[in-house]
């Protein structure tokens, strides 16, 4: 186990990696706040939903599902169509207009990390992809990813926040 000294380190570097979000927003176009990137980035990436199932991936309250939601909806980049299995409910579904706006985002996060990140050798990149995603894992807190961790598709597009 690690000592003491390294996990204050390590609480010290998650504060400064505050600034790197930050920078990454600022590349959004600004229609397109982190909220919206997030419910797109979670259409892109799991498909068409129903709201309980993205607000319980976004890991927030219903509330501000909705609103992200709501953000999305008014630009077109998604649609909400009745579920035909329970027609109070509905399905979420990006547009071709959000796969294009997903498309555009996933262009200006990886043209802004391939930049920053051009004297890392590829070795370097994969590592910290690695130890971020088992990061994430040990902070995921829904019971079917602690059990079975969702296998990564190296195809899917990652916008800034996810």
């Amino acid at each position: 186990m690690a000592e003491r000294a390294q996990y204050e380190e390590l609480v010290r570097q998650f504060s400064a990696f505050g600034a790197v979000k930050r920078e990454l927003g600022r590349i959004m176009p600004a229609e397109c706040p982190g909220g919206s990137a997030t419910v797109l980035t979670v259409l892109g990436r799991h498909g068409d939903m129903r709201m309980s199932k993205l607000a319980e991936l976004l890991a927030v309250d219903m509330s501000v599902t909705s609103r992200h939601v709501a953000h999305v909806v008014d630009r077109g980049w998604i649609e909400r169509s009745p579920d035909p299995t329970d027609r109070r409910s509905r399905i979420l579904r990006l547009t071709p207009a959000g796969h294009a706006q997903l498309d555009e985002l996933s262009r200006r996060t990886t043209e802004a990390l391939a930049e920053r990140l051009s004297d890392w050798t590829d070795e370097d990149v994969g590592r910290l992809t690695q130890l971020m995603a088992r990061l994430r894992e040990s902070f995921d807190c829904r019971p079917a990813t602690r059990t079975a961790p969702p296998a990564v598709d190296q195809t899917t597009r990652t916008p800034a926040s996810t």
